[in-house]
């Protein structure tokens, strides 16, 4: 069966056509308005429209060809920076970061939408300079390229969304095929910079975090000494993972000692969902998340494979690197692995910008399927 998609011309076979990957989405989509609903039921009919948008941009932009679209990748890089500038000095406050725009109807967050921009323009920028990818002109060209969107994230502030970008960049240059010899330099400078930089920002007076940021720090480092402070909500959610054993307490526990119910957490629906989960689920739940999340990626990766060329490798490869991260970042920040730092579970968290731009790069992904390399 063919389908074909407005008048770009493009014809693609139904068989191609990934609905593993679709199945995996809506399954941990699925779990995610329920734990929403569990966490704050006030937010469920938003998260549930969220898939909804989701889906439909989905499977519209799934039949869109995305060598068209990569076609416009000097535009998507101008309106970022611009959406950016915007948050800047037009943006909304909220706890004390502003990161939002008031649209009237909905807040929106650019910096979720950066992250897919990031990987659409460097997937046609490094995919025109394959040859040259490890030629220090074309490496100083596209760091040069994201620090203006780094800049203005960390601005915001959201140091999450500028580590995260920061990490999604360094694994499309990889892809891209960024030597082993080049990334092992980089790597032997960063790891003791960062020891450095850690180092630094926890003396008093230092000039690069801001005293929440910092606070955040020394509460990992430190958890006991910071129990009712900036450790707090760390502490509560490592309890309540734990207190959900193997099974958990049960969907929607009542229990007044629930992470949600005595307020131990402040918006459990957001960055600290897994917290519910891990408590009314158990290990059980845990893992069915965890697996999931990873069959997304794995899914991405293997479909990247089979691309057919360098632009639709580093899409597959970009998305798949963006759920990985950020579910790692999320994880690890409930869990108390990572400092406290507010980033969304994909797919899962309560946030509309997040949830459709996530479901907008499975599209991307999904495109790339429906014309898989030729083998001869």
């Amino acid at each position: 069966m063919k389908l074909q998609f407005l008048n770009l011309k493009q014809r693609y076979n139904l068989k191609d056509y990934k609905f593993t990957l679709i199945l995996l989405v809506l399954a941990v989509s699925v779990i995610g308005v329920f734990m929403v609903g569990s966490a704050n039921a006030e937010y469920q009919p938003r998260q549930i429209m969220g898939v909804g948008l989701g889906l439909l941009a989905m499977v519209v932009i799934s039949l869109i060809d995305y060598k068209w679209i990569l076609n416009f990748y000097w535009l998507m890089y101008v309106v970022n920076i611009a959406l950016l500038l915007a948050v800047i000095f037009l943006g909304t406050e909220a706890n004390g970061a502003t990161r939002w725009l008031d649209l009237g109807f909905v807040q929106f967050q650019p910096s979720d939408l950066t992250k897919l921009i990031t990987i659409l323009f460097f997937a046609r920028f490094l995919a025109d300079r394959e040859e040259q990818i490890n030629k220090k002109k074309t490496i100083l060209e596209a760091i040069g390229l994201i620090i203006p969107s780094l800049l203005l994230v960390y601005k915001q502030p959201s140091l999450s969304a500028t580590i995260c970008i920061a990490a999604l960049f360094c694994v499309i240059m990889f892809m891209a095929g960024l030597s082993y010899k080049f990334i092992g330099t980089v790597l032997a400078i960063t790891i003791p910079t960062i020891a450095l930089v850690i180092g630094i920002v926890v003396q008093p007076n230092q000039p690069f975090l801001k005293d929440y940021q910092q606070k955040r720090i020394l509460a990992w480092l430190e958890p006991e000494a910071y129990a009712t402070e900036e450790a707090y909500q760390q502490l509560n959610s490592v309890m309540a993972i734990g207190s959900g054993q193997l099974n958990g307490k049960g969907y929607n526990s009542d229990a007044t000692t629930s992470v949600k119910n005595g307020n131990f957490i402040l918006e459990p629906q957001t960055d600290f969902i897994f917290a519910i989960i891990g408590e009314e689920l158990g290990f059980v739940g845990c893992c069915v998340v965890i697996i999931l999340l990873l069959l997304i990626v794995i899914e991405c990766i293997v479909i990247g494979l089979r691309a057919k060329d360098t632009g639709g490798r580093i899409i597959c490869g970009g998305v798949g690197a963006l759920v990985g991260i950020q579910t790692f970042i999320n994880i690890s920040v409930a869990t108390g692995i990572f400092p406290n730092t507010g980033i969304s579970l994909p797919f899962v968290s309560y946030g509309l910008t997040s949830l459709v731009c996530f479901f907008a790069g499975i599209g991307l992904v999904l495109n790339v399927g429906l014309q898989p390399k030729k083998y001869q």
